[in-house]
């Protein structure tokens, strides 16, 4: 890795002595993890409005981008593991939120739809972009673009080279 890029990260001179540690403000790492907790922050009054988890809340909305997924397939999509994925879909299915049914091709996986009650949710969740939108004081275009590079950060970090991220 050439010296200018690990300097420009981190704001240590790497042609000698170090001149400067960074400050966790400094890390993208730290940046990235406190962002995170704060939304999470903004959006757990609302969330629990909805008696539904951030968790939860990401396994609807993997369903309401495409509805009737296996457990593995929703892990898959939050990078999660499929023994996370369980607890959280035994919940929203006690909620009355997803329903659970073997699947008729491979009875060892279970299919997870969503329930009328599940569907009707999404529209009531509109009020965590909301919120996101009015606190971040940034335009829209900003955070899109924000989130744009945060996507491609990702795909460099878990994918393969040569492939292109989703939505790029």
């Amino acid at each position: 890795m050439p010296s200018f890029f690990v300097a420009a990260i981190t704001n240590i001179v790497v042609s000698g002595a170090m001149t400067h540690i960074p400050t966790l403000d400094e890390r993208l790492c730290f940046s990235l993890y406190a962002a995170s907790l704060a939304i999470n922050r903004l959006y757990k009054p609302l969330l629990d409005r909805l008696g539904i988890t951030y968790p939860q809340y990401l396994v609807l909305h993997v369903l309401w981008e495409e509805d009737g997924r296996g457990i593995g397939a929703i892990a898959a999509r939050l990078d999660l593991e499929p023994s996370t994925i369980t607890p959280l879909v035994k919940r929203l299915e006690a909620a009355g939120l997803v329903s659970r049914a073997r699947r008729v091709d491979d009875e060892r996986g279970v299919l997870v739809t969503l329930t009328d009650r599940g569907r009707a949710l999404q529209a009531d969740t509109v009020c965590l972009a909301e919120a996101l939108f009015a606190q971040a004081d940034m335009s829209p275009k900003r955070l899109a673009a924000l989130n744009h590079e945060i996507r491609h950060l990702h795909h460099a970090l878990t994918q393969r080279k040569g492939e292109a991220p989703a939505g790029a």
